[in-house]
C-alpha cells in the first residue's frame, strides 16, 4: 500500500511540475532538457519503489501511474471544467495579423518562434493568418485568413 501512496504523491508533484513550466518549455526540449528527464525517472523511481526492488513493487507503482492517467483522461473527458484545469486552454497568440503581447508575455513565446512555426506552416507573412493559437500541447495551431475575403 506504502507504494501506491508514494506513486499517487509522485504523478500529483509530476503534474504540478508540468502545468507549473511553459507550454513552449514543454515542446521544444533540447537535448540536455531530455537527459534531465531521464535522471528524474531514475530519481522518482528510488522514492516510490525505496528499497522494494521486486516485480509485484514495479507492478504496483506503474499500475497508479497507468490507474491515474485513466481517471485524469476520464475526467478531461467528461468535464469542460476538469480538462482546463488538468491539460489547460488554447491561447490566442496572434490575432488578424497583429501578436497578441500580452499572450505572448504570459507563456514567454518570443516572437522569433511564432514567426518560425509560421514558416514551418507554409506562412510567409503573419498579415496571412487570422489567428494563431498556443495549444495546450505547446505547438502552435494557425488560421489563415480567407483569401478571397476580408477575414
Amino acid at each position: 500500500m506504502e507504494i501506491v501512496i508514494r506513486a499517487s504523491v509522485i504523478f500529483l508533484v509530476l503534474w504540478a511540475l508540468t502545468r507549473g513550466l511553459r507550454r513552449r518549455a514543454l515542446s521544444n526540449m533540447a537535448p540536455f532538457e531530455m537527459l534531465l528527464l531521464v535522471v528524474i525517472g531514475d530519481i522518482i523511481q528510488q522514492g516510490v519503489t525505496q528499497e522494494d526492488s521486486s516485480v509485484t513493487g514495479a507492478v504496483l507503482a506503474v499500475g497508479t501511474f497507468a490507474f491515474w492517467i485513466t481517471a485524469w483522461s476520464w475526467l478531461s473527458y467528461r468535464w469542460d471544467g476538469a480538462r482546463r484545469v488538468l491539460e489547460g486552454v488554447p491561447l490566442v497568440i496572434v490575432s488578424d495579423g497583429q501578436p497578441v503581447p500580452e499572450a505572448l508575455q504570459l507563456e514567454q513565446v518570443p516572437m522569433a518562434e511564432v514567426l518560425e512555426a509560421a514558416r514551418q506552416h507554409g506562412i510567409e507573412d503573419l498579415a496571412d493568418v487570422r489567428l494563431a493559437v498556443l495549444e495546450p500541447s505547446g505547438l502552435i495551431s494557425f488560421i489563415k485568413r480567407d483569401p478571397g475575403g476580408d477575414a
